[in-house]
This record gives structure tokens, sequence and C-alpha cells, in this order.
């Protein structure tokens, strides 16, 4: 087996991502990993620059990675290297594990014929799935004019993010849109943990009347336990930042369908871990979201090939649209839908020559 470890930056056409709790960014620093065994290929992608989420620097995650790839038994069966990857003691970082499980996913399904979807057991599907578009901060006029381009294109479900100005001209953007589109597009927002329990008590009222289908992270993570207080609006909340393990999904079990949640594989540290969490949820009875930050043709892909099997009650899986300079490609943005080539493994290709080659591990053991 031969890994190769590649890296770029990745733009989108005519937007800027920001949110509260990023701010601007101009860029999807991006790394890839492509695993060759003679016969096929697979392909892992994580994004570098998403330490608002996780806490990691872009240094920390790189470290991570290149250590682990440099370590790493390329002798052993894909099957086994996966198991490895999700061991209890790893010492892995979550994007580090993300990007290493998604190439032997990807690598697996098509040595099996199939495609990533089947091979973790959906029955044959249409290889497309519905999913919501994400309004970013930007000028209100700007902000209407994406939204309006959006439903043209068949996107109903919407998604503003707020946060990032106050709550007063949140509200009056999110009575723009329902003014503009009734009750033909469903509306949410996205706080990313930005309002104290002070100001949601103030707000969620307001919110009802809207007609939101979720408040997603109200509360900063800290205050999650505050939530509960919430609940007396009917306002649906869903956690995102906070689901980031395990005993976080047990967590957002327990409190009994109060919470829906957002599973995201750059949090829970791949395919594997996120289908179980969503299996868990499922057998619980909660509702959930298989979402992604903005990234790249690759871990959309993924995303959706999740969905596919796990028909989630919400999908956001807008990541890639409008990437214009993306190495992978394979993926289509149409009638509201996000479309996959239906071929095997993660349904798209790798172009070596559109990314940075960073560094070549192809020892048969581990030094």
């Amino acid at each position: 087996m031969k890994a190769t470890l590649w890296r770029g930056s990745l733009h989108y056409d005519g937007v800027t991502l920001h949110t509260a709790a990023s701010g601007a960014v101009n860029a999807l620093d991006t790394l890839w990993l492509q695993l060759d065994d003679g016969r096929f290929e697979g392909i892992g992608e994580v994004r570098l620059n998403i330490q608002y989420l996780h806490g990691y620097s872009v240094e920390q995650v790189l470290d991570n990675v290149t250590e682990t790839l440099a370590r790493q038994d390329w002798s052993l069966p894909p099957q086994v290297m996966l198991s490895g990857v999700h061991t209890v003691d790893s010492t892995l970082l979550a994007p580090t594990r993300m990007l290493i499980d998604m190439a032997l996913h990807d690598l697996l399904a098509k040595r099996a014929g199939s495609t990533l979807a089947h091979w973790l057991g959906a029955p044959a599907s249409t290889p497309a799935f519905r999913t919501n578009q994400t309004l970013f901060w930007a000028s209100e006029a700007e902000m209407l004019a994406q939204a309006e381009g959006y439903v043209r294109r068949g996107f109903t479900h919407l998604k503003l993010r707020t946060g990032v100005a106050d709550i007063a001209t949140d509200l009056a953007r999110l009575q723009k849109l329902r003014d503009a589109f009734d009750d033909t597009v469903s509306l949410a927002i996205d706080v990313n943990g930005q309002w104290s329990l002070q100001q949601a008590h103030s707000v969620f009222p307001l919110l009802r009347e809207l007609g939101l289908s979720y408040v997603e992270q109200p509360l900063a993570v800290a205050d999650d336990g505050l939530l509960a207080q919430l609940s007396e609006y009917g306002v649906p909340i869903m956690l995102d930042e906070s689901l980031n393990s395990p005993a976080a999904i047990e967590r957002l079990i327990t409190a009994n369908g109060a919470l829906w949640g957002h599973l995201k594989l750059v949090k829970l540290g791949g395919i594997a871990p996120t289908f179980a969490a969503a299996q868990r949820l499922q057998a619980a009875g909660i509702p959930f979201m298989i979402g992604q930050m903005n990234e790249g043709h690759a871990a959309t892909a993924a995303a959706l090939q999740l969905c596919r099997v796990l028909r989630p009650a919400f999908a956001e899986l807008y990541g890639a649209d409008g990437l214009i300079d993306d190495p992978v490609s394979g993926l289509t943005y149409q009638h509201g839908e996000i479309f996959v080539t239906d071929s095997h493994g993660l349904g798209v290709h790798f172009d070596a020559a559109r990314a940075i080659f960073l560094q070549e591990f192809s020892h048969a053991t581990a030094e």
C-alpha cells in the first residue's frame, strides 16, 4: 500500500464564509490522503482551518496526521487499519481519524465493487439526497439575493447564520426571509453558541412566531445544561459543537428528545463513529442531521453516502456547492438535491495534478 498526502486551498465562486464563531474565511485549507494498493485507490479529506470548531490549530492537526501516517504499518489489511484508527486508547485527533477513516472506507468499498452506501448496508437507492443551504453573514441585500438564488434552484431548506450582529438585526433578516418566501421555505438558524440564557429567553417567543424548523446551538457548549429551560417555547433545539464524542451522544439521548443532534464526521472522527452515533440516535428516536463544515467534494460525498444509508430527518450537504478549484469532483447540485456519480466507493474522482504534494508513505512496516 502506498499513501500520499496532498494539500490545497479551496475557494467559492462569489461567496465568503462568515459565521459568529469563525469570522470571515477566504479559503478552505484542505488535506487529502490518497491510498493506492496497486489496483484501487481510496481518497480521504479533512479541512485544516476549523480551530473554531474543535480547538486544534492547523499545525497540531498537520503534525498529528504526518506522525500517524509515518508510523502506520501499510502492509496490514485495510480493515485492520480501519479498526486501529478507532481504538479506545487512540492518540489520533478527530480530524486525523476522519482523514484516514474516509480513505480506508473508500478503498474498501471500491475493492468490494460497491458504493459506500451499499457497502455500509443500504439497499439500492437514488444517488441523491435533499440538502439545506446556509446563508452566511453578509449585507442584507446580499443575503436575500443568495436566498433567492437557492430557492430558484429548488433549495427550500435555508439556515441563517446569526450571532454576528445584534439580535434585532437577526430577527429583522428572518422576517425578511419569511416575508419573501412565506411558508414555501423551511427556515432555521445557527447561533454558534453566541447567546446568553437571558437573551435566548427574550428571543425564543419571537422565533416561535417565525415558525423555525430548529435553532442550532443557541448557547455556548459550557451552558448546555441550561437548554432545558428553553423547552417551554416549543422551538426545537439542535446541538452541534457539543456533539464530539460517544459520551456527548449519550447525554443527548438522556434528554429524551428535548434536544436534537447535528452529527459531523470531523467532530466524531470519521464515517464509522458517525454511523454508530446515528444508529444510537435512531434507536432512541432522537431526530438528527447529518452535516458538515464547508468542505470539498470528498468530505461532502462521505456525508452524502451516510445520508443514503441512514435517511436522517435533516441533511446539511452544501459544502462543495460552488467550489471552483477542488481537485476532487463527482458531485452536482440541482433541484434542491445533491447528486453523486453512482459509482464505487465515495463516487468521486481525485485529480492529483490540481493539488500540492506534501509527502509519500509506503514502507511496509512501522519504524
